[in-house]
């Protein structure tokens, strides 16, 4: 037995297969125990600084990837106590089979590693964001989804710089100067990118607009239901889901119907050109008692004008800043009173009688 332990297949002892198989197939059998173990540890000092830390929800977001990224570190560094065998030693395209094994191997291990990371932002940006929805500023949670992303971004790009450096043996640094000589035209290409990129930094310091106001830019109006790096998210009230550039949100003139202190409601009426002044006047009087009602704040009722074809009343109200339901309840009720009122004293709507006169020419 110990002759057959000792035998050399492919440049390495039997025995050195059996105990790096043995510690690979326990390490990918117990992984989840053995990352639930390692995510203990890591949530008690991630518990030291937030002390309301959710340990269930931690767990579920960080064992999986730990748990892969554990089994791939250890089935890599196991493999590398075995010698390359000679025999599959061969060349493709200038380069040896171990180089690109090595190559492979270097990948798997910095991407695992990297979507680690990016779990842990998830993780940190959930506590956050609990945190946030605390408050009744909504602009703490638009600024943690950005700068989530944010992150997320700058993990990848320094994951693929550790890639093109420890896989394919790259000079990054000789690569970034590389790529300053054509800096330019990527800068022009990527221009309407950066701006917008630059667009959401402006929004989020700024503030024009939070995750939740109803605002009108160019013809869109809308909720804003997400503001990202590149463009923002609005809900239309035709329900479609709009995305507007970043650009465009800070160089247009946004009207936020959000920050407004009250709703206007507008009455104009059209009435006829045979109504007595006496009877006007008792409908200006009756649309001011009808507008100063509990539910309006201000109101304002005059004549404005007389054409050929009607005399014009118009009656401009402000309300709270109700919902829109709410308000159409009272601009309905200011409606209808006022018709009811134009009844009880006879008044006509202009156009709504003609007379026809025929005369005999001479």
């Amino acid at each position: 037995m110990n002759d057959f332990m000792n035998q050399i297949w492919w440049g390495n002892p039997v025995k050195h297969y059996f105990i790096i198989g043995g510690v690979i197939l326990f390490i990918w059998l117990f992984k989840k125990f053995i990352s639930r173990y390692f995510a203990g540890l890591l949530y008690s000092l991630m518990h030291q600084v937030w002390k309301d830390v959710d340990k269930q929800s931690f767990t579920k977001l960080v064992v999986k990837p730990l748990g892969r990224f554990l089994a791939i570190l250890v089935s890599i560094g196991a493999l590398y106590k075995l010698n390359f065998p000679q025999q599959l030693d061969a060349e493709l395209y200038k380069y040896t089979v171990i180089e690109i094994v090595h190559c492979i191997g270097n990948i798997i291990l910095i991407v695992s590693f990297t979507a680690l990371l990016i779990r842990l932002i998830d993780f940190i940006a959930l506590i956050l964001g609990k945190k946030a929805n605390l408050t009744p500023d909504q602009s703490d949670n638009q600024l943690i989804i950005f700068f989530k992303d944010f992150f997320k971004v700058i993990l990848i790009i320094i994951g693929i710089m550790l890639v093109l450096r420890y896989a394919f043996g790259l000079n990054v640094g000789g690569l970034l100067t590389g790529l300053s000589i054509v800096g330019a035209a990527i800068a022009l290409a990527l221009r309407e990118s950066l701006e917008n990129l630059i667009a959401s930094f402006i929004i989020f310091f700024d503030k024009p607009f939070i995750t939740g106001d109803l605002v009108k830019v160019q013809q869109v109006t809308g909720t804003v239901e997400r503001i990202g790096l590149r463009s923002t998210r609005i809900r239309t009230d035709q329900k479609t889901f709009v995305t507007v550039p970043n650009k465009q949100m800070v160089d247009s003139i946004l009207d936020n119907h959000s920050l407004r202190t009250q709703r206007r409601g507008d009455l104009k009426l059209e009435i006829s050109l045979q109504t007595a002044t006496a009877e006007i006047e008792q409908l200006i009087a009756g649309v001011k008692k009808i507008t100063g009602g509990k539910d309006i704040e201000s109101a304002e009722v005059y004549l404005s004008e007389i054409t050929g074809k009607a005399i014009i009343l118009v009656a401009e109200y402000y309300t709270a800043l109700l919902s829109v339901q709410e308000f159409n309840a009272i601009k309905q009720d200011v409606n209808l009173q006022s018709l009811k009122l134009m009844e009880e004293l006879k008044i006509e709507i202009a156009g709504t009688s003609t007379d026809i006169r025929l005369s005999q020419q001479p």
